[in-house]
């Protein structure tokens, strides 16, 4: 479902896995472009460290990419996609003890390239990078995320 940028923040500010570890969705770009996200430390995410758990920051990051993927390729209506994370690896560089934010952007290339490959092949793979950050600037953690995206309008054959 194609929705606003505003709507969009507050479904998912809702979402219950996101609401409770804290993952907060500060806004998105318009037209989708981009995300700016932020995880809370809380008792809700901490673990015996006293930093962020590291499944909260790997589920803070997992489901942007093909979120905004989502909403721009689906924003005519007129196709019918399957968009999800197919795989991450995450690199945890630095305890995350305080409140972490990352942002999220896709550039005009990005789109292009997706929706050539698309029309051409009718699936669309690639890795997206993601820096997470502490209140200090400090990268605490970085994960690439590979995005899959095929048309389940092409026949199997061509794909």
């Amino acid at each position: 479902m194609v929705v606003s940028e505003n709507t969009l923040k507050w479904v998912m500010r809702l979402y219950p896995p996101l609401l409770f570890q804290r993952i907060w969705v500060m806004g998105f770009d318009k037209g989708f472009a981009g995300v700016r996200v932020k995880v809370s430390k809380s008792l809700l995410n901490k673990n015996y460290n006293g930093s962020i758990f590291g499944g909260t920051i790997f589920a803070a990051a997992d489901p942007f990419y093909p979120v905004l993927f989502h909403q721009i390729l689906n924003a005519d209506g007129k196709r019918r996609l399957a968009i999800w994370s197919k795989s991450s690896k995450i690199d945890f560089l630095k305890p995350a003890i305080s409140n972490l934010f990352f942002e999220i952007k896709l550039s005009e290339a990005n789109i292009a390239e997706a929706k050539e490959t698309l029309i051409v092949t009718g699936k669309y793979e690639k890795l997206f990078p993601i820096d997470i950050y502490n209140q200090a600037g400090e990268v605490c953690a970085s994960l690439m995320n590979e995005v899959y995206v095929r048309d389940l309008d092409l026949p199997k054959t061509l794909i």
